[in-house]
């Protein structure tokens, strides 16, 4: 168990991770805690994306993230994929971007949007979403995995008409 802690904290100081062996589809399957992330992936159509080499980082909402939702929004969310993937896409930048290189601010998206980081004593946030692991790294990336799905500004989630 020493050595994974050494590993890791070698690792953090390091641009190259040569611990990471799958891509950040692959290392969210893998974590276990992002099936209703990685399910929207494939139903968005974004898997050959986010397998490829270009190097991204996703702020990865946890399957506990998705549960807070209101009800019935995810479900009309799977069914209107255009949307899908541009809230997925909304959690994703270009690039390797590790925890310690987070500045406050606007990050652009690959949905084309910015979202706002903000860096404190509490931790780092993205649009108020807490990182709660940060730095899981991929071979084309990074994931951080984080309390809540976000939005861009102005756009919210409606549950389904009842």
């Amino acid at each position: 168990m020493n050595e994974s802690k050494s590993a890791s904290a070698g690792q953090h100081g390091s641009t190259t991770h040569t611990a990471a062996t799958k891509n950040v589809v692959d290392t969210a399957i893998a974590a276990g805690n992002f099936t209703t992330l990685v399910a929207g992936i494939k139903t968005a159509g974004l898997t050959d994306k986010f397998t490829g080499r270009d190097p991204f980082t996703i702020f990865a909402p946890t399957d506990e993230a998705f549960k807070k939702l209101p009800s019935g929004a995810l479900e009309a969310l799977l069914k209107d994929s255009a949307k899908l993937k541009a809230v997925l896409s909304y959690h994703v930048v270009t690039g390797h971007v590790w925890a310690k290189d987070i500045k406050s601010g606007d990050m652009m998206t690959l949905q084309g949007t910015p979202l706002t980081a903000s860096v404190s004593t509490s931790g780092v946030h993205v649009n108020g979403a807490h990182v709660k692991q940060a730095d899981i790294a991929a071979t084309n990336g990074v994931l951080h995995a984080i309390d809540a799905v976000i939005m861009p500004k102005n756009w919210q989630l409606l549950a389904a008409a009842a």
